[in-house]
């Protein structure tokens, strides 16, 4: 990959135009990486607890969770070596992963060989730090947020389409779903491999700081890889020793924490209570989905010029808090569908306001050249919070027999919602006391 196709970045003026070319590959490319992804999210709790695998439903919160784990350790990994290296390779190389990951999935007939296509998937798939630096890179900081708000839009309509496609696959075998993501995700690399700019010169930024990698020649040993992971951990603990810093990765992991919880619980909750199959359960995240991006790619881009980040990120947290609170006592003759839809789109809603919001500080807080570092902090703590979550849904949704009922499904959200609300009180003092200077 040569340098030479590197593009230059825009630290340039205030009237700088917003969509240009790159902004555009690049939304296209995480766009195409999300509906594989979300391909996998509403099949893979029915397709593990099915035989022959027969998951409990803590089991299948360790299939979401080590997907996580993995991608705490190596997604700074990822972003520190973008920073070396560039953006492009390292967006290919995660994508391949996750086409192997995918396979592995579907191809297995064993529970251990899905917990080891989780971990390819894990190990290679934390590029969201590398995609957000990409954004960053091409992008103003006075279009910033709503070059966040775009990729967050990304999200949206992957998780509009992938379910669906999920949904309508699966009703040619439950394994169909993983054998297309991993289509969809060479096809993915190819694509980008040829067509997306390269946006830093190899090596650039560490001639500017000379910390951008542990190692000067840019080479890791697979010790040298769990150290920078084990290290980037303790570095998450400092950050919340800074004000600014730490109040947005505390408020963010909180966030994510309650998000993966229900993520993993939503799919048995409708199965138990509802039926839904696994072709339901695709358009019901497609619904998701659809809300999601009218709600970061429409209502946050117009909202977050007036009221800014903070306030956004308050009025999300306290909206997830709602609807996770509300989700459990939805059943079919207490709401059925369309309390439902209701409760969804609220904590649909609340999560399209908070998330890009907080991903749109840590970047104005962010030295230039330091973007991939910090905002793979933040994705440290995200990968740390998808560990965590689906492991404490796993715990509360499971009785003594192994298996999920009323009770364990009221407990789950229950939690999930009292995280959100202690985000909401760190949000709003962060709203108050917090003033916002740009740093370059």
């Amino acid at each position: 990959m040569d340098d030479s196709a590197a593009v230059e970045t825009p630290e340039k003026k205030a009237d700088d135009k917003f969509l240009t070319t790159p902004l555009i590959i690049i939304f296209v490319t995480v766009f195409i990486d999300l509906v594989g992804f979300g391909i996998v999210i509403p099949i893979l709790p029915i397709y593990a607890e099915t035989s022959p695998f027969n998951a409990t439903p803590f089991e299948i919160g360790l299939l979401f969770s080590i997907y996580s784990w993995m991608q705490f350790f190596f997604a700074p990994v990822l972003g520190r070596l973008s920073d070396k290296y560039g953006r492009r390779p390292i967006l290919f190389i995660s994508i391949l992963g996750s086409a192997l990951g995918y396979f592995v999935v579907g191809y297995a007939s064993t529970l251990f060989l899905v917990f080891a296509g989780r971990i390819i998937s894990g190990v290679t798939g934390g590029n969201i730090s590398t995609a957000q630096a990409y954004i960053a890179d091409v992008t103003s900081k006075e279009n910033r947020a709503k070059g966040m708000g775009l990729f967050g839009a990304a999200f949206g309509l992957g998780f509009i389409l992938g379910p669906a496609i999920a949904g309508i696959l699966s009703k040619y075998g439950i394994h169909v779903p993983f054998y297309f993501a991993a289509a969809l995700s060479l096809i993915n690399a190819t694509a980008l491999y040829f067509i997306l700019p390269e946006t830093i010169r190899t090596g650039a930024a560490a001639d500017k700081t000379g910390q951008n990698s542990e190692r000067a020649d840019g080479k890791f040993s697979t010790l040298d890889l769990i150290y920078i992971g084990i290290n980037r951990l303790a570095e998450l603990f400092r950050s919340l020793k800074e004000k600014e810093f730490g109040l947005i990765n505390l408020i963010y992991f909180l966030l994510i924490t309650a998000f993966s919880i229900m993520t993993y619980a939503f799919v048995l909750y409708t199965s138990y209570v509802f039926g839904y199959s696994a072709e339901q359960n695709g358009y019901l995240f497609a619904y998701v989905g659809f809300i999601s991006i009218i709600g970061q790619g429409v209502i946050f881009h117009r909202l977050v010029d007036r009221i800014g980040e903070g306030v956004m990120t308050s009025a999300g947290c306290l909206m997830m808090a709602g609807g996770l609170f509300a989700i459990p006592f939805v059943g079919p003759a207490q709401g059925g569908l369309i309390g439902l839809l209701i409760g969804s789109a609220v904590l649909s809603l609340g999560n399209a306001f908070a998330s890009p919001a907080l991903t749109s500080l840590v970047s104005k807080l962010s030295h230039e050249h330091e973007q991939g570092k910090s905002l793979g902090v933040l994705q440290s703590g995200a990968s740390l919070a998808r560990a965590i979550g689906p492991t404490i849904g796993g715990l509360l949704l499971n009785n003594q027999f192994n298996q999920l009922d009323g009770h364990t499904v009221f407990r789950t959200f229950t939690a999930a919602s009292a995280i959100m609300f202690v985000a909401f009180i760190a949000a709003v003092y962060f709203t108050k006391t917090v003033k916002l200077v740009a740093v370059s």
